[in-house]
């Protein structure tokens, strides 16, 4: 289980296709501080760690053809930067929401407006998630836990701080590229029990 809370950002040093399967290398601030099989999410994505090479800062996971076809992780790129979040531990303090690192989907940035102090982006995602959305409900955007600002159909707005943009990739965003999002898990169950009746 994570927060939200991003710890760092690291950079994909290398990745290569294995069947349907991708494995990506990371390197990463706090690799000496992995261990074989932990749960690390990359950009909200709960992926394990499969090696660790201290020698270069780096570690290695793999993202199976569930998880490309759900996430945006089959289109990134060397060099590209990463969110991560390792789990939450359990005498922590609970600073974000609840998060799986389970992505429902994934969102296109649409529009990207500077306010008075913070920046307001806008998302466009599939219909069959509407109504998971609600004004100021939660919501998970490549691993950073958010607040939706405006809840539209087919549509989301978060705004971000400074702080968010210089310490997660949120602030190299550009319009047209997409996010993974994780819906509410507690939306998720209202949902199903309310569809049931």
């Amino acid at each position: 289980m994570f927060t939200g809370i991003i710890e760092t950002t690291g950079n994909i040093l290398s990745q290569a296709k294995n069947q349907t399967n991708i494995t990506f290398t990371i390197v990463a601030p706090f690799v000496n501080e992995l261990v074989l099989g932990q749960s690390v999410a990359h950009d909200g994505v709960c992926l394990t760690i499969e090696t660790i090479d201290l020698s270069k800062n780096c570690y290695t996971v793999t993202a199976i053809a569930e998880t490309l076809s759900k996430t945006n992780l089959g289109a990134k790129t060397i060099g590209q930067q990463i969110n991560l979040e390792r789990c939450m531990k359990a005498d922590g303090r609970f600073d974000g929401h609840i998060v799986q690192g389970h992505v429902d989907t994934t969102a296109e940035c649409s529009e990207i407006s500077p306010q008075n102090g913070s920046t307001l982006f806008t998302f466009n995602f599939d219909q069959p998630f509407n109504e998971l959305v609600v004004d100021k409900g939660s919501i998970t955007i490549n691993g950073v836990s958010l607040t939706v600002v405006e809840a539209k159909s087919n549509q989301l707005k978060v705004a971000l701080i400074p702080f968010t943009l210089q310490h997660t990739n949120l602030g190299a965003l550009q319009i047209g590229q997409s996010v993974n999002i994780e819906f509410d898990i507690l939306g998720k169950y209202i949902s199903k029990k309310l569809n049931q009746q």
